[in-house]
């Protein structure tokens, strides 16, 4: 049995063809051109889901289901996504129209959560009873699973860290999101006045100045791995999982930054909770795909 599974991120929409075990067998990615209307958005995911299958040497009748994951707010149920604040979706009917035009089963899942589900069928949470993956991405995405299946989280990136804090795109103040994300680090790099010399700044800008004793620079990450171990903390303490795996550009840090941020989380996490493995994700972005996929086929 053969599955689509689709990502739908705010930079680009890939889609994969998995077997019943999550291996990809052909894949394909298309930018998403995020302000565009839902309706040519919807277009490409189509154009993306024949060409996986193309790649994979296979033909839409051979695909069972199709998985797609999306940030925001989701209607499981009738497969909808209610809000999307970074790419301006509202009430968007997505499974409804992929049945419509491939006549094949279609379910949504949270983009985070689909990811989740990924690292833990194929990745760095393989075989962990509860688990909780973070994408440090355009935004944070939270996704938990408890033995096998997805635990519907909703948007654990909007809990406030910092009441009264830095306005989120959600409208709120203080979000995990406005400071952890990629986004809100980039943010607070430019506010401490840091830059390459052609003015550009990255995730990695403000670790690589570090790493040349820049004293502001050190200053910002201990800031945010401050910020990050804040959100991990109030996690761990709500749903002791096993594992918490880190996913997205910052995280690629790998050590630089799993190892402060770890000695936060043990000093502020609460008292006699066993401590979870902090861990980079192992897949990347094919943790979206296999989840996605590995989603519809349950």
């Amino acid at each position: 049995m053969y599955y689509i599974g689709i990502d739908i991120g705010g930079t680009n929409l890939k889609a994969g063809v998995t077997d019943e075990w999550g291996n990809i067998l052909g894949e394909s990615s298309v930018p998403t051109g995020a302000s565009r209307p839902q309706k040519e958005v919807f277009q490409d995911i189509l154009l993306s889901a024949e060409r996986a299958v193309y790649a994979s040497g296979l033909s839409m009748k051979d695909i069972k289901a199709i998985g797609m994951g999306s940030p925001g707010k989701i209607d499981y149920e009738t497969g909808t996504v209610i809000y999307n604040n970074n790419l301006g979706w509202k009430n968007f009917h997505i499974s409804d129209l992929i049945n419509d035009a491939l006549n094949i089963p279609a379910v949504l899942e949270n983009d985070a959560d689909a990811a989740a589900l990924g690292e833990v069928a194929a990745g760095s949470a393989r075989g962990a009873k509860s688990a909780i993956i973070i994408t440090l991405g355009t935004g944070v995405g939270v996704g938990i699973v408890f033995s096998g299946k997805i635990y519907r989280s909703s948007e654990f990136g909007h809990m406030v860290i910092r009441s009264g804090g830095r306005e989120c795109t959600c409208g709120r103040k203080g979000c995990f999101e406005a400071y952890c994300s990629a986004t809100g680090l980039i943010r607070s790099v430019r506010e401490a006045g840091i830059s390459e010399p052609d003015g550009t700044v990255n995730g990695r800008t403000v670790f690589d100045f570090a790493d040349k004793g820049n004293v502001k620079a050190q200053k910002v990450i201990d800031e945010y791995t401050s910020d990050l171990a804040c959100g991990l903390v109030n996690l761990i303490n709500g749903l002791q999982p096993e594992v918490i795996s880190l996913g997205g550009g910052i995280a690629e840090q790998g050590e630089r930054l799993l190892s402060p941020l770890r000695e936060k989380v043990r000093a502020e996490m609460y008292k006699g909770l066993s401590e979870p493995r902090i861990v980079n994700c192992t897949l990347g972005y094919k943790a979206g795909l296999i989840g996605a996929a590995m989603s519809a086929k349950q």
